[in-house]
């Protein structure tokens, strides 16, 4: 069957939108089709620059013809319901069947064929309308045009089997036609399909995949530091974001004057990675490691000249980059960090919750709270979360962002801070994302906890908490920070108290108590959530989660973790899964029996109506391990409780080998069904078994 080929071809896409935009054009045209009724094969996107691209494999020519049938009325029906059903399927009595059913007699059936509809047809109204919806982050008008895209839209390419699908928007006719790269073959050319297409953009200097173009960056890149005896600082996300700003990418080598290495290695890179979007290289580790004046930059053209006068361009302008970022380093360091705490009172952290200088009030308060929780010094953790956001005011973090607690480490290392006091600044912000490490020195994790459970408390006093897809403060990122801190280092900490404390403390906050504990479960809650989606990211299974969850609201994450491995290991044993199927087993009657009854079986059975001598056992049983089980929650040694619970395996074997649950007596069937919810209420002490499955 024949192929889709489209093409639509703009001006520069930002290279951050592209790989979207590409599984956004794939979605809308192939969910399009099969509603239609089009069974296609497989389809793959890309994106460029300059282009968006979609081929469709295995397109039917045209839809599936569809026969419609429509129950009519019955055969003795009045004349005029008869007559309404005819005019609504457009048939006349004898087009109609007639089928006999057994219960409400005969009636009429209209059976329609609908004929299928060329593929061209279908198309031309799909991608039209999907064109005009695309879901474009930002979109913009050009011209008199009211068509929205990222850029100007200049072609359209749509061939169904080699074939032109014929439509417009505005203006802009949809053909065969497409350009190559801007500089070096921007003559229009003509493409039959899509291996034809691939092709004659390659010989027109453009590779049409993206990740074809990040693998061409990076091998070169790694040549070009080997040759020149250097290591290339790997930086994905740039090899990336260069890809989507080149269709032919030319590695090339430039260099600065070894004078601005004075600079941290960190402001150099960030420089040229933020402006220029340059790569950084290193010495080996055997010449020390140290950052070179040399970087790497991503052309888009093959220069006649081998890129010299590009390199030297670049060259010049990041030879200005440095010159400032190493005028406000010394800028920077004529004043103490200590110094420029006061000047965080000039800032606003947030119209509802003051300044940076209340913030950091806040956090240095509980950073002495929590020191004792992580083995800290109060003094030290206090020192570090004062000096914590002082590097805001410089204006080496004013020029770059994406420095802070960075610089912020340097200047306290200049100011003569003890080392990890200086590194607690900086490690206060891990994890920054998913593959960051977090921190992991005492005073660091003081600092950090303080910082992320302030946010989030004052935030959710605030009432700013994430909707949906709406994270506009990286409140969930926060809260995994927060959670994956406190279970790397296994540090107790009882959450509640301190959220608590700081929801009190937010600017945003003068409600009451009740107000400041609903507002501190609300949080809690949401923490407990993203820690089960932090777990099963781990690889913990589901049910088991969804058991350990429901056993209890928890606020001490650390315990939740604990509970959840003795649970897992537990269940590995044979002993585990034995008694697993004694207690689903009384736990799936209880469910049955509940809901036949409408009503719960809670209460301690009446010792006077245990007759038969297992279920004495069984009663006897449940109050010792409900006993030990409670001891050892409380002394926290969940292996001993699942232990404790373990020795209920041979009484609750021996109960429903001999009795009868749903005994004929209504009394002894109550009875006994409490008896099972005493098996219930004592492993939900540690888990609620009933989510387990197998």
């Amino acid at each position: 069957m024949p192929e889709l080929l489209l093409e639509l071809f703009s001006e520069e896409i930002p290279a951050r939108m592209q790989q979207r935009a590409a599984e956004d054009l794939q979605r809308l045209v192939t969910t399009g089709l099969k509603d239609a009724g089009l069974d296609i094969g497989a389809a793959e996107a890309f994106a460029g620059p300059r282009r968006l691209a979609l081929v469709v494999n295995d397109v039917p020519l045209s839809t599936p013809d569809v026969v419609e049938e429509r129950r009519g009325p019955r055969v003795d029906a009045p004349e005029k319901a008869i007559q309404g059903f005819l005019r609504a399927t457009g048939l006349t009595l004898e087009d109609c069947d007639i089928v006999d059913d057994p219960k409400k007699g005969p009636y009429y059936v209209a059976r329609m064929e609908r004929k299928g509809r060329p593929t061209q047809e279908v198309l031309k109204e799909l991608l039209p309308e999907a064109i005009r919806k695309f879901p474009w982050p930002k979109a913009m008008r050009w011209g008199a045009r009211r068509l929205k895209w990222v850029r100007p839209l200049h072609s359209i390419i749509c061939l169904l089997g080699g074939s032109v699908v014929p439509f417009d928007i505005e203006g802009i006719e949809a053909g065969n036609t497409t350009r190559g790269h801007r500089f070096m073959a921007p003559e229009p050319f003509p493409v039959k399909d899509f291996a034809d297409y691939e092709e004659k953009l390659r010989s027109h200097y453009v590779i049409l995949r993206a990740g074809e173009r990040a693998s061409i960056i990076h091998a070169r890149a790694d040549a070009l530091a080997r040759e020149a005896g250097l290591e290339l600082v790997h930086d994905e996300a740039l090899v990336r974001e260069t890809a989507g700003l080149t269709e032919w990418p030319v590695v090339l080598m430039g260099e600065f004057d070894e004078a601005f290495l004075e600079v941290p290695e960190e402001v150099i890179i960030t420089a040229i990675r933020v402006h220029q979007k340059c790569f950084a290289l290193r010495h080996p580790e055997k010449d020390g490691g140290k950052l070179a004046n040399r970087y790497l930059l991503v052309a888009n053209i093959e220069a006649p000249d081998d890129g010299v006068a590009i390199t030297q361009g670049n060259n010049r302008v990041i030879a200005a980059r440095l010159s400032d970022a190493r005028f406000f380093w010394q800028q920077d360091l004529a004043t103490p960090l200590a110094d420029r705490v006061e000047e965080l009172d000039g800032i606003t952290f947030h119209a509802k919750l003051g300044t940076q200088g209340e913030r950091v009030r806040r956090m240095e308060q509980l950073a002495r709270d929590l020191a004792p929780f992580v083995d800290a010094d109060e003094e030290e953790v206090a020192l570090a979360a004062r000096l914590a956001k002082a590097d805001l005011v410089t204006e080496m973090v004013g020029e770059f962002p994406e420095l802070q607690g960075i610089m912020g480490y340097y200047y306290a290392k200049k100011s003569c801070v003890p080392e990890h006091i200086a590194r607690a600044i900086a490690d206060h912000y891990k994890p920054r994302g998913a593959d960051d490490d977090v921190p992991i020195q005492p005073v660091s994790i003081a600092v950090a906890l303080a910082d992320r459970i302030d946010m989030l408390a004052g935030f959710w006093a605030a009432d700013e908490k994430p909707t949906g897809s709406r994270d506009p403060f990286a409140l969930r990122r926060a809260a995994l920070g927060l959670i994956r801190t406190i279970l790397a280092n296994r540090i107790r900490l009882p959450l509640a108290a301190f959220i608590e404390q700081q929801v009190r403390l937010s600017p945003a906050f003068d409600g009451t108590e009740e107000e400041a504990q609903n507002i501190t479960r609300d949080l809690l809650a949401f923490i407990r959530e993203r820690l089960k989606i932090h777990l099963r990211d781990e690889g913990h299974r589901h049910d088991l989660l969804d058991a350990v969850f429901a056993a209890g609201e928890q606020d001490d994450l650390l315990l939740v973790l604990l509970r959840l491995e003795a649970l897992e290991n537990f269940l590995k044993t044979a002993e585990g899964a034995d008694l697993l199927a004694g207690i689903k087993r009384a736990l799936n009657i209880l469910k049955i029996e509940e809901k036949k009854d409408k009503r719960a079986f809670s209460g301690p059975p009446n010792q006077q109506l245990l007759i038969a001598m297992p279920e004495k056992e069984l009663a006897s049983a449940i109050t010792r391990a409900r006993a030990k089980v409670g001891k050892a929650i409380k002394a926290e040694d969940y292996e001993a409780a699942l232990a404790a619970l373990a020795r209920l395996r041979a009484p609750v074997d021996a109960f429903f080998e001999h009795v009868t649950v749903n005994a004929e007596d209504p009394t002894l069937r109550e009875n006994r069904l409490k008896l099972l919810n005493g098996i219930r209420e004592v492993v939900r002490l540690i888990a609620d078994f009933g989510r387990i499955e197998g």
